[in-house]
């Protein structure tokens, strides 16, 4: 029999959304006055997380690159996302995991996997590209919204063998209408797993915008339905998205049950490769949002903070332009194939039908048919 603690009726009041997002940073890098309670971050971390956002923002240019080189069979870019997923990453422990979607590639880059790797399952590999259990990372999810019931049974079986493990699940606004995003709230908050859940919402589900799948007050009001403490901030402000989702971190690391954050923020460039955005949305809209972007935002804080200069910034820069330069290199190596992985895997005892599958293209090959 499944025993279940009594959750206190008022413990996730403690962690409310606020009328407006959380806001520090002015989009021109000024502070604003906030009536926010949540700590700010010192000077040391946002110059890290800007660094961090630098290589990250130029990740995403190579790779963008890369698939009109065929390197990539697609790539889905996440330009202006980066305070998002850089300030998420940066507040987890080592013991921590990541749930990510195929858009969080800068996160799992500031979580330290190599990005080659990082870009295997994109460049078509039979497997994600990384060996997710030395990062700490699932693979990246296609589905919509899958990865937060992964996220929320491992962080409850970690809870139940007494580790202190918290589990980062991101997904964006589109995947707050899945059935699978309310059944991963649901359990969450009765069995208290110690999971975040990170909504980015950037305005859009591939074409249909936010106001044709959600009437809610915001999408973090949906985590208040379910007893989940939640917040909403502006995703396009550095400042604002540590400090949340520090606090965040400890209020589920006190053993205070989920959190739920959504995080206000804007895809600068297109779904994918694939997609054209000008059927869907105004070009004086994405102006708007580029007016915002948390990269130059953060820049002109730490300048007028005296902490970043036009010699570290040139630092970074370089670093950063060293990295992509390894990763064009990295993605040019041919990789070798072996037709024998279609069916190494699939079962630890293959199935009859497998087998004789598997017997009938190694036929192929020995007889010359297949290369």
């Amino acid at each position: 029999m499944t025993t279940v603690e009594k959750v206190p009726a008022t413990s996730y009041q403690q962690f409310m959304p606020a009328d407006r997002p959380v806001q520090y940073l002015a989009p021109d890098g000024t502070g604003v006055d906030s009536a926010a309670r949540y700590a700010r971050p010192s000077d040391e971390r946002l110059l890290e997380m800007y660094r961090s956002m630098v290589h990250g923002r130029r990740f995403d240019q190579q790779a963008t690159a890369l698939t009109k080189q065929g390197r990539l069979a697609v790539y889905p870019s996440s330009r202006g996302q980066e305070a998002c997923q850089i300030a998420a990453a940066l507040c987890l422990g080592e013991q921590d995991w990541m749930f990510p979607t195929y858009r969080d590639s800068m996160a799992l880059a500031a979580r330290g996997i190599d990005q080659v790797e990082l870009l295997g399952m994109l460049a078509g590999y039979w497997h994600c590209g990384y060996d997710p259990a030395a990062y700490k990372v699932a693979p990246q999810c296609t589905p919509l919204a899958t990865q937060l019931l992964h996220a929320t049974g491992f962080a409850y079986a970690e809870a139940k063998q007494g580790r202190d493990t918290i589990a980062l699940a991101f997904c964006g606004d589109g995947a707050t209408s899945e059935g699978d995003f309310h059944e991963a709230l649901n359990f969450a908050a009765v069995f208290r797993a110690p999971v975040i859940f990170l909504v980015q919402n950037n305005g859009f589900a591939i074409s249909v915008p936010l106001a044709r799948q959600s009437a809610a007050p915001s999408l973090s009001h949906k985590g208040v339905g379910y007893g989940i403490g939640s917040e909403q901030v502006d995703g396009n402000d550095p400042v604002a998205m540590m400090a949340v989702m520090d606090e965040a971190v400890k209020y589920v690391r006190a053993g205070k049950g989920p959190v739920v954050v959504e995080a206000h923020t804007y895809r600068m460039d297109a779904h994918t490769n694939a997609d054209d955005a000008t059927r869907y949305r105004k070009a004086d809209e994405v102006e708007g949002w580029l007016a915002r972007d948390p990269l130059s935002r953060l820049d002109s804080y730490l300048e007028g903070r005296g902490i970043l200069t036009d010699e570290l910034r040139e630092q970074m820069t370089v670093s950063a332009d060293a990295d992509a330069a390894a990763l064009r290199a990295g993605m040019n190596v041919e990789q070798d194939v072996d037709p024998e992985d279609l069916f190494r895997f699939v079962y630890s005892s293959p199935t009859p039908g497998l087998t004789e599958q598997r017997n009938q293209v190694a036929a192929e090959i020995a007889a010359g048919e297949l290369s």
